[in-house]
């Protein structure tokens, strides 16, 4: 049991990661961040969680998950100010909470970047087949519209999709954010336009009643918005992501932390105003739909503009699933780089400078489960490994300020000890506020990472047989 909790050196890995390139700056890993956030979140999620858990007040769940997510990416900003290193959360709690505990993060998120991607697939397939293909009379069979829970085969646009931006990313990082900084433009142009727009078509009677009496559940009452914020969380992933990109980012210790406040600030304007505009629209009853924003629209009377959301939902989808692929390929790579998993994972292509063996594999389990399984099915699974990672990192900064051979001469989260232990303790809470059947589901996916680790990963752990790591 000792040997679980070795600690890896930093200076190990930063030696590993001298083979990727740093090429990103402040601008790039805000678009990479706003990409990530302002996707299937801000698209799709509104519309269910107004329609299921909070009414009119889903705009309040968006601002209190954007707010405890800005203060747990400031934790993420001063970990990866100290150690920018790639694998984000994994490689983190493998330095400062020892390898057992850096596996489980890992297991977790590779768990989140998977079924994000999957997510991400499986709203742009519903926006594309709906308002797309069947808008030019092409209508794919039932059985090429979705996976075999749902009555069909395959959803065929949803692994399409995977694969066009699987090979984006293979391609390198620099084509990766440019397509990125461009996608990003539109999508936001897109979205204030329908805010705009949306704005005039506003009924005051939707909003009544704003936080209706069946959602109003405990604790104190704020259960349906705590519900709603939790699965909110599903949208702001992208933190992660943007720590995973740490070994490639030009001067870290400034540029990490400009990033993730930078998409904070932006995408919590973004979502609140979205929903209100949404559920002032259209009575919050009628949005359980996949594609809220276009049937908004369409229910006041403007189908042209509904083509141009749907324009700014597939482009916003498409850069959500760049990000999330982007940073499950780095999080494999790094899993594949300590030998936890097959070393052929952490190797890298030494054309294009990625790690190649990673972008292949996530992409073909991505692709799988776009292509099976339904969006909320997946939704739900994703968040549980975001908010357990969002509690060790807030809690891991005490321990990191702590240790005297990690020098940390870039950021440093404000209001230490209070902030970090209120971020892990909300973080917390939300896990709790977690439908049931997550949870269990969750459980039983650690409770499989355990089993890896145990049989595979601490027999070839590169910790573990190495003098190279720090005990």
């Amino acid at each position: 049991m000792s040997n679980f909790f070795k600690k890896v050196s930093i200076d190990t890995y930063l030696k590993s990661d001298a083979r990727l390139v740093r090429s990103l700056n402040a601008r790039d890993l805000i678009a990479l961040g706003i990409g990530a956030v302002i996707g299937t979140g801000i698209f799709i999620l509104p519309g269910h969680e107004a329609a299921d858990h909070s009414g009119p007040a889903v705009a309040v769940a968006f601002l209190l998950a954007a707010v405890v997510s800005g203060i747990v990416g400031m934790a993420y900003a001063e970990f990866s100010s100290a150690m920018p290193v790639a694998g984000s959360a994994y490689s983190f709690g493998s330095i400062i909470y020892g390898e057992i505990v850096g596996w489980i993060l890992g297991w977790s998120l590779l768990l989140e970047y998977f079924l994000a991607v999957s997510a991400e697939a499986t709203g742009f397939a519903s926006y594309f087949n709906d308002n797309i293909l069947n808008s030019f009379g092409f209508n794919l069979p039932k059985s090429l519209q979705a996976g075999p829970l749902q009555g069909g085969i395959i959803n065929l646009s949803a692994v399409l999709i995977t694969l066009i931006v699987a090979f984006i990313i293979y391609q390198g990082a620099n084509l990766s954010k440019r397509v990125e900084n461009i996608a990003v433009i539109i999508k936001v142009s897109i979205i204030i336009l329908f805010i705009i727009i949306g704005i005039f078509y506003i009924k005051a009677d939707n909003y009544i009643p704003f936080y209706p009496k069946k959602f109003q559940t405990a604790p104190f009452g704020i259960g349906g918005i705590s519900t709603a914020a939790a699965t909110a969380f599903f949208a702001f992933i992208g933190f992660d992501a943007l720590a995973s990109n740490s070994a490639e980012t030009i001067k870290p210790e400034k540029n990490v932390v400009r990033g993730i406040l930078g998409t904070v600030l932006i995408s919590v304007v973004l979502y609140v105003a979205f929903s209100l505009v949404l559920t002032g629209m259209v009575n919050y009853k009628k949005l359980g739909v996949d594609d809220p924003a276009a049937y908004a629209l369409k229910s006041v009377g403007l189908h042209s503009f509904n083509k141009i959301i749907t324009l700014g939902a597939l482009i916003g989808i498409f850069t959500a699933m760049l990000t999330m692929l982007l940073g499950g390929s780095r999080l494999l790579y790094a899993l594949g780089r300590d030998h936890l998993l097959p070393p052929v994972m952490g190797k890298v292509d030494k054309v294009r400078e990625v790690p190649d063996n990673a972008i292949i594999i996530a992409t073909i389990v991505a692709a799988f489960f776009a292509g099976l399984v339904p969006l909320f099915e997946l939704a739900a699974l994703i968040n549980a490994g975001t908010l357990l990672a969002f509690t060790l990192i807030s809690f891991g900064i005490i321990p990191l300020r702590k240790r005297k051979d990690i020098v940390n001469k870039g950021f440093k989260m404000p209001l230490y000890p209070v902030l970090p232990i209120l971020a892990g303790i909300f973080s917390l809470y939300f896990i709790f506020m977690l439908p049931i059947l997550t949870k269990i589901m969750v459980t039983l996916w650690l409770i499989v990472g355990l089993l890896v680790y145990i049989f595979y990963g601490v027999k070839h752990s590169k910790l573990q047989n190495q003098e190279s790591y720090k005990k």
